[in-house]
């Protein structure tokens, strides 16, 4: 068996490690590129959303390059995601590839078929040695979310464009070859004094946005235009509503983003108050979490057709008002050009920084007449 599985943000090395730790043969479908989308264009259905059609492009040339054995997340809901799987799997099949498809279910649809698949991921296993290597592989995936998160917030204060950028990548090589558990914690101990030894201008005034959207869009940098770097050299500080760990963890808690599941639904209740499928609700919840934590701006992304999201686009208009918080939403497909979507990002955060200073200077102006 050679197993294979899509692209998604760091999923290539969280996978790879599980797999590594299991003795599983795998292969890593080549990087996502255009020919990739073009590979899922053809085979899947016009109406399709993107997601679907890259991680079928990366299927199509993983089972080029030798795989014979896809691994595919499932899931639950009223969100096509769930339909993912056998989508894929009637569309290579008629394509005529020949393969196996293992579906990791969640385990909110069923603990037996989630461990029987784990199962199928580690042969020869005990359970408990399943649990203790996904245990293992999963804290060092945390940390991976963990140096993700530092770098959205803080590559808007890097003295110098691009140290932010090569010291994350470098922090992540650290954090790769790293086995044991107490390899992982000296890792991470010197992935983070990789980042934090960049030079900062923490007096610099940068605007914060909140990202938030359709997970796939928001974690896999070919498909959102890598729009995080870019902004991060435009002076923005970042935080993203999804961190693959918190999206995966069956506990909701979310620690990477330190927001639970319930406490987004209380927050999205005034506007949404019930579960409509993948980060529909999410979206709405954190848009209003943001605003209550004085971020300048939302930036909502979402592929094209994507039903949560076009729910929760509908309703961000009303939160922007109430919370005096501007929010742009950017619909991504196969269609989408990098030179149109910057321009409209660019417009956007010339109003964020304009309102910006307009509040800073206010202020300055009342404390000015109080003496």
């Amino acid at each position: 068996m050679k197993i294979t599985f899509p692209h998604m943000g760091k999923l290539e090395m969280v996978l790879t490690d599980v797999f590594d730790r299991s003795g599983l043969d795998y292969i890593v479908p080549p990087k996502t590129t255009i020919k990739t989308l073009q590979l899922g264009v053809r085979h899947a259905p016009e109406f399709a959303c993107l997601p679907l059609k890259i991680t079928i492009g990366n299927f199509v040339e993983a089972l080029g390059a030798g795989a014979d054995t896809l691994l595919m997340a499932g899931g639950i809901g009223p969100c096509r995601f769930g339909y993912y799987a056998e989508i894929q799997k009637c569309v290579l099949r008629d394509a005529g590839y020949k393969f196996d498809m293992v579906v990791l279910e969640p385990p909110p649809a069923g603990l037996k078929p989630f461990v029987d698949t784990l199962k199928v991921l580690a042969p020869g296993k005990s359970i408990y040695e399943i649990w203790r290597l996904i245990k293992v592989s999963f804290r060092k995936a945390r940390i991976l979310d963990e140096l993700e998160k530092y770098t959205l917030k803080y590559r808007a204060y890097e003295a110098t464009r691009g140290t932010t950028t090569k010291a994350y990548k470098q922090a992540l090589e650290t954090m790769r070859p790293a086995i044991s558990e107490d390899e992982i914690e000296a890792a991470r101990a010197e992935a983070f004094a990789i980042l934090e030894a960049v030079e900062k201008d923490m007096g610099r005034s940068c605007v914060k946005m909140g990202i938030i959207g359709e997970f796939y869009v928001l974690l896999e940098p070919f498909v959102n235009f890598d729009i995080e770097e870019y902004l991060g050299h435009m002076g923005i500080s970042l935080e993203r509503a999804v961190y693959l760990t918190d999206w995966i963890s069956p506990s909701k808690e979310n620690q990477i983003s330190g927001i639970s599941n319930d406490e987004v639904a209380r927050a999205a209740k005034p506007y949404l108050n019930h579960f409509v499928g993948g980060e529909g609700l999410p979206s709405v919840g954190h848009t209003v979490l943001f605003a209550k934590e004085g971020f300048d701006g939302v930036l909502h992304l979402f592929p094209f057709t994507c039903m949560p999201d076009i729910i929760a686009k509908s309703i961000l208009p009303r939160i922007s008002k109430d919370f005096d918080i501007p929010t742009l939403s950017l619909v991504i497909d196969e269609q989408t050009g990098k030179a149109g979507v910057l321009t409209r990002i660019e417009a956007f955060i010339d109003l964020l920084t304009s309102k910006k200073a307009y509040k800073e200077r206010k202020s300055l102006e009342t404390v000015g007449s109080v003496r």
